[in-house]
């Protein structure tokens, strides 16, 4: 291959590199500048750094294509071989320095002319060269790099224009509606990027030109004069830049010319310098903050269209001397570029309003699509605060008990006491009680019925349900309260996203749930549109976890008004006692009332029965006046005596008999259903039924019946059916769910009826469904139950198959330890011993249980249970069954989360990352990935850390045990005190209320209250199981040691003395004498940590040095159990042998 066909192919491959510019240079022979050329090349490629700043050479000397390596640190990579503007043979072209040369003069002009305007505009360049945003830039944090002299700045300009281009080509990603502007955005960006890459070490005349683009592509509002002369710059920048090369095209090689030829360069010269001037100013004014340092008489803002005549003028003298100085080739050339440029001009003035435009139509685009996201999120927060929907759970009631009749509720509207309520501001409390069966619940349903539909009034309500452990706890009733006012009011949702959106689902169901939610309905009922809120909870007697929270709330002043249902019960007589504002409706005080009711209800009732059975009038009568008589205004004893009548097996002739059969009152209803359970031939079967769902914690599932009831696991589907319709008195089923039809149906069993559904009491039943639970969890229990596809395989994308393996031993693998724990000591003795059943368990299906749990998002209920059974066997004396669970414990808190977000990494990432000689890691070695051929050394044994609590958002200062060893209070520099689950690591409780950091936390002796002292100067009493304060004590100064007397209801503090808990002020100090003596120093036997707090030491022998970040807070200490608080905000607990 010839050398020049050689150059010609490298400049070739060269030009498709076409991310950045390759500097233009008057070609040498090719023959001797071919290698120097491809060497060159390399280095630039090579270096990936923008081209570097070069001295401008003569117009007749060719510059070398070697180049320093301080040029080579910044020269640019993969840029194409130059191309001139006009077609000019390469060895021949001069062009390039030329320009160069005269753009510079004009600029150094410029600054020498007016300095303080080309420094800021200097500085703005400098901002913009580090990527930053001059608008948020100041003068003094600002400095001027620039180079001063063309050579020093020329790489700096090229940055400066390259990414000035790069920002114009983002506009093409919204070219839609705006295709004229866009047009001359990139007509101009062609015109830059073709004079760049034809003179590199000029574009100093192109940075103002691509800054210009950014003034008019701004939709905010400059002035018009100032947008139209930049219009009109930017349109007749290809018209000036040409100045030169038609300024040497044909008269170059002239001498006689060379007079005009000087003359036309100064006025070319100071046109350049004019345009600068225009374009700086435009800049400056453009970034106002800098505009304000150069001043507005410097500027002339008001008379930019005086300025734009100035460069017309200039205009106009470079015109008249090439009239006399170009050829009318030349002079037609320009009046081309001059057509092009009035062209350009229009479609560049059309900019600001187009790009507004799109701006505006983007604006709204983006808040569509921020309320397509802000709706997604909404629905997702609702998704997570939902636990159940009360209208449905409404529906459903009413659908049970027979539909809701307007006549059997409608006498409460004009009862006095509900109108009190409902007309007087003041009353905010309505408290409807009564006995079982009265009616309180479709009361209830009727006057939401009611109540809705009055205008402005906002109502939310839930239903209790003993019978269902989901529905039957405080927190609860405030999720549905929620849930239904965001849905009668979206707004509201807002109060729940401030915390959702950083805490998720957690937020609702973690151990704070319940001061999370009381803060967002507190914030809810304060929002002005929720005016007119009433609350509505069914059965408060039914809410069995935290129902004295929930009362407590209930009784605080708000601005919502509030009815409740219950029973008369004692407890729930005290807390409302306490209410102010109340009014109180017994049920039995309104007998007239509820009898009239029950009389419609009864009606209704028989001639359903009639129509379905048949009945002449004689027989419907009889029936009617036996209900009647009989019912003593008790709605269930009805509703439970027509479902026995409308039986397929009672005949028509039969029915009176039956009826008579009956007796008054629910108690001794529930006791004739019993006999007649034991009468039947299904007897044994309705009895075990009855019995399981006595005493099982949630409803069960007719699949969980089957495998937990040996009598019924040869039923198929439909017969398992008919033992439940047979126990109909007591039970439904809805869903495939078996329910109590009332709760005082399961009070009846439990307290009436054990006898004969539990002869051997309850605890050998517990038992029974112990035995029977780990049964069905041996048989059932293997690896992959799903057959998930990967050991990664989220737990979010999992979905049960069809049929499900785990649908009969759901309820089994939650709760098989629970029933242990339950059952008689001397069962459980016998089965806890070495080599029994629950070692064997262990030894063979904990891992396979422990996938379970994560595929039911249960392990935090299987580390309870791990706990739970540990302290069962030390009790049995069990000690190898003992030393496998101490591991079996310590390999669940480990991994427990791993498993919860991908359950098939029990076998993965919890074996492989468990010490070598881990119990269950050597129990299940074959369970461990076969596609790991390398893994990782671990430590032998397990560590001392016991599990590491995370939640505090600072440091934690000061930790401590409850006096049982069972929770665990952190108080941190957060300012909020924690209170944990000891053996789980669940977050239990989170105190707010301190101003400044907690110094010091102290459990009482009994485990209800916790004292914590400030840097606010303040110590605060709350109570333990609630989370309240009660009781703030203002000090005056910070406190760092606090203990409660055992012996008295005192607090003690080293730091002051006595407080009395008794007496809301602080008692007199007593002198530093006194608090030694009445606070002693204790010196700990067994573990603990070194008075300078740098050591764990065994009866005062050092023995774990603790690195700074493990120092500093008061640490917490339970026999071999210790709990320091760290500088990062957790909590490491550690246990020692």
């Amino acid at each position: 291959m010839k050398p020049k066909s050689v150059l010609k192919h490298w400049n070739l491959f060269f030009s498709s590199k076409r991310r950045k510019r390759w500097p233009a240079t008057a070609a040498p022979s090719p023959k001797s500048s071919l290698k120097k050329k491809a060497e060159s090349c390399f280095k630039c490629l090579k270096s990936r750094k923008k081209w570097p700043a070069t001295a401008p050479s003569s117009p007749k000397s060719s510059r070398s294509a070697s180049l320093t390596s301080a040029q080579q640190a910044t020269q640019p990579t993969s840029q194409p071989p130059p191309s001139p503007l006009t077609s000019t043979d390469a060895e021949t072209s001069p062009l390039p320095s030329l320009q160069e040369r005269i753009w510079n003069e004009a600029y150094d002009k410029l600054k020498e002319n007016e300095p303080k305007l080309v420094g800021v505009y200097e500085k703005i360049l400098s901002a913009k060269l580090h990527g930053g945003d001059p608008s948020s830039a100041t003068r003094e944090s600002t400095d001027n790099e620039i180079g001063e002299t063309p050579r020093t700045r020329c790489g700096q300009m090229q940055q400066l224009v390259q990414a000035g281009l790069d920002r114009t080509q983002k506009q093409a990603s919204i070219k839609q509606g705006i295709d004229e502007g866009l047009q001359a955005v990139q007509e101009v960006r062609r015109i830059v990027d073709k004079a760049l890459h034809a003179a590199p070490e000029a574009a100093v005349a192109w940075v103002g030109v691509c800054l210009g683009l950014e003034i008019l592509s701004n939709p905010i509002a400059e002035a018009r004069d100032n947008r139209k002369g930049i219009a009109y710059v930017l349109s007749r920048m290809e018209w000036y830049w040409n100045l030169v090369s038609l300024l040497l095209d044909e008269n170059k090689k002239e001498q006689s010319s060379a007079e005009l030829r000087r003359q036309l360069e100064t006025h070319v010269v100071q046109l350049y310098e004019k345009l600068l001037s225009y374009q700086v100013k435009s800049v400056c004014l453009y970034y106002r903050n800098w505009a304000a340092i150069i001043g507005r008489d410097l500027f002339k803002i008001d008379d930019w269209a005086g300025q734009l005549s100035e460069i017309k003028e200039a205009e106009a003298a470079v015109q008249r001397d090439m009239e006399q100085y170009n050829t009318g080739e030349s002079r037609m050339q320009l009046r081309k570029l001059t057509d092009a440029a009035g062209a350009l001009e229009m479609n560049l003035q059309n900019i600001h309003s187009a790009i507004k435009g799109v701006h505006s139509a983007i604006e709204t685009q983006t808040q569509h699509q921020e309320k397509r996201h802000q709706d997604d999120e909404a629905k997702q927060c609702l998704k997570d605060l939902r636990e159940t929907d009360p209208r449905d759970d409404k529906t459903r009631i009413q659908e049970t008990k027979g539909g809701l009749l307007r006549d059997s509720y409608r006498w409460i509207l004009d009862n006095d006491d509900f109108q009190q309520w409902r007309d007087d501001p003041q009353s905010q409390l309505l408290w409807i009680k009564g006995d079982p069966g009265k009616g309180k619940t479709m009361l209830l349903c009727g006057i939401i019925d009611e109540l809705e539909k009055e205008p402005g009034n906002h109502l939310s309500y839930f239903f209790c349900q003993a019978t269902e452990a989901r529905l039957s706890n405080a927190t609860a009733v405030l999720r549905g309260l929620i849930y239904l006012l965001v849905a009668q009011q979206p707004s509201l949702i807002l109060h729940i996203r401030e915390k959702h959106d950083h805490a998720g689902k957690q937020l609702f169901e973690d151990g704070n749930a319940w001061e999370a939610l009381s803060k967002i309905l507190a914030a809810m009922l304060n929002d002005p549109i929720s005016d007119g809120a009433i609350l509505i909870v069914d059965a408060l007697d039914e809410c069995k976890t935290s129902r004295d929270q929930l009362l407590d709330l209930i009784i605080k002043p708000s601005r919502a008004k509030w009815i409740i249902s219950s029973r008369n019960w004692l407890d729930i007589e005290a807390k409302l006692g306490h209410a102010k504002q109340k009014v109180r409706l017994q049920l039995e005080l309104n007998q007239d009332s509820i009898s009239k009711a029950v009389d419609t209800y009864i009606g209704y009732k028989v001639e359903k029965l009639a129509g379905l059975k048949n009945y002449d009038k004689e027989t419907r009568d009889a029936v009617q006046r036996h209900l009647v008589g009989n019912a003593d205004g008790t709605f269930l004893w009805v509703a439970l005596v027509c479902q026995e009548l409308a039986v397929s097996n009672v005949r028509k002739r039969h029915t009176l008999d039956t009826l008579k059969s009956f007796p008054p009152g629910l108690d001794p209803l529930y006791k004739r259903m019993v006999e007649h359970i034991s009468d039947s031939k299904d007897a044994d079967r309705c009895k075990d039924t009855l019995a399981l769902a006595s005493v099982v914690y949630r409803p069960i599932t007719l699949d969980e019946l089957k495998a937990l009831a040996q009598s019924l696991d040869d039923l198929d589907q439909d017969e398992l059916e008919e033992i439940i319709s047979s126990c109909g008195s007591f039970l439904t089923l809805r869903k495939g769910v078996i329910y109590f039809v009332h709760q005082s149906a399961k009070d009846f069993l439990l307290k009436n009826a054990s006898k004969q559904i539990l002869p051997s009491g309850i605890a050998h039943q517990h038992y029974a469904l112990f035995s029977r639970s780990l049964g069905v969890l041996s048989e059932t229990l293997r690896r992959n139950m799903y057959s998930l596809n990967t050991p990664g395989f989220s737990i979010d994308q999992v979905s049960p198959t069809n049929p499900d393996p785990l649908s009969p031993i759901r309820y089994s693998c939650v709760y098989w330890v629970d029933h242990l724990h339950d059952s008689d000591v001397a069962e459980v003795n016998d089965i806890l011993r070495d080599n029994g059943n629950v070692h064997v368990f262990i030894q063979k299906k904990y891992l396979y249980w422990l996938e379970c749990l994560g595929l039911l998002r249960s392990i935090s209920e299987g580390i309870k249970a791990v706990h739970k059974l540990e302290a069962l066997v030390k009790i049995a004396g069990a000690q190898k069954l003992t030393e496998l669970l101490r591991d079996a414990r310590r390999f669940i808190l480990s991994h427990a989360r791993t498993i919860e977000i991908a359950p098939l990494q029990a076998y993965a990432s919890a074996l492989v990352f468990s010490p070598e000689r881990s119990l269950t890691r050597e129990l299940f070695k074959k369970e461990e990935p076969d596609w790991m051929v390398l893994k990782p050394r671990m430590e032998a044994d397990w560590n001392a850390c016991l599990q590491t609590l995370e939640g505090h958002g600072w440091s934690v200062t000061s930790v401590v045990f409850s006096a049982d060893g069972q929770r665990l209070a952190s108080g941190s520099r957060d300012n909020t005190v924690k209170i944990w689950d000891a053996a789980t690591g669940a977050c239990e409780q989170t105190l707010e209320g301190h101003g400044w950091s907690v110094t010091s936390v102290v459990f009482s002796a009994d485990g209800q209250r916790l004292a914590s002292g400030s840097s606010d100067n303040t110590v605060k009493i709350w109570d333990a199981a609630t989370g309240a304060c009660d009781q703030t004590l203002n000090v005056g100064r910070v406190l760092y040691h606090l203990s409660f007397d055992p012996t008295s209801n005192a607090l003690l503090s080293t730091d002051i003395g006595l407080l009395n808990l008794d007496r809301p002020a602080l008692p007199p100090v007593i002198n530093d004498r006194s608090t030694k003596i009445t606070l002693p120093r204790v010196s700990h036997s067994g573990w603990g940590i070194s008075a300078d707090g740098e050591w764990i030491v065994e009866d005062g022998k050092k023995m774990l040095w603790l690195p700074p970040d493990y120092r500093g807070g008061r640490p917490a200490i339970d026999r071999s159990t210790v709990a320091i608080g760290c500088r990062s905000g957790r909590v490491l607990v550690m246990k020692f042998s």
